[in-house]
């Protein structure tokens, strides 16, 4: 499994290009005292600039992608590749990513318990978030995420099995 996450926190550390760019945009304010990327300095510029943040979308959005086709397509040419890979991607549908992907699964939570477990405020992102209804449409598979992880894994290990069988 590979995370968009991570990815986006690798670049923000480890790419030179991807941090020179940010802070020629958007300040030096964005840096900690040792002089690398603060993810909440940036989060406190660009959520309240709508602007700022389409370009930091712009920005990071394709090089996450291509990191995780790289990253496939690795595996994919290796000398026993899996049947399956699992990329999770929270902004999919809103980054037009889901063509992508053979199939879709969404992991959904309550409004009230998404918001206890963000650490982002809603009010900061709902406006750029596509409805998690829509979201259920699009996708393949989804699950509620309201119980127990031994809930979620029941969940996951059925789909798991039956995009292996080729059952869907």
């Amino acid at each position: 499994m590979i995370s968009s996450d991570d990815i986006v926190h690798r670049l923000l550390r480890d790419d030179e290009g991807v941090k020179r760019t940010m802070v020629e945009r958007l300040g030096p304010e964005i840096l900690d005292d040792d002089g690398e990327i603060d993810r909440s300095r940036v989060a406190r510029v660009v959520f309240g600039d709508r602007e700022s943040l389409l370009w930091l979308e712009q920005l990071l959005h394709p090089l996450v992608s291509l990191e995780y086709l790289r990253w496939r397509d690795g595996l994919a040419q290796g000398p026993d590749p899996p049947a399956l890979t699992v990329t999770e991607v929270p902004l999919l549908y809103e980054a037009g990513s889901a063509e992508r992907f053979d199939k879709v699964v969404l992991i959904t939570a309550p409004p009230m318990l998404a918001a206890a477990r963000a650490r982002v405020s809603s009010d900061e992102r709902s406006d750029r978030l596509i409805p998690d209804e829509e979201k259920a449409r699009r996708a393949d598979f989804v699950y509620v995420n309201d119980g127990s992880l031994d809930e979620l894994d029941v969940f996951v290990a059925g789909v798991v099995k039956e995009l292996q069988t080729g059952d869907t």
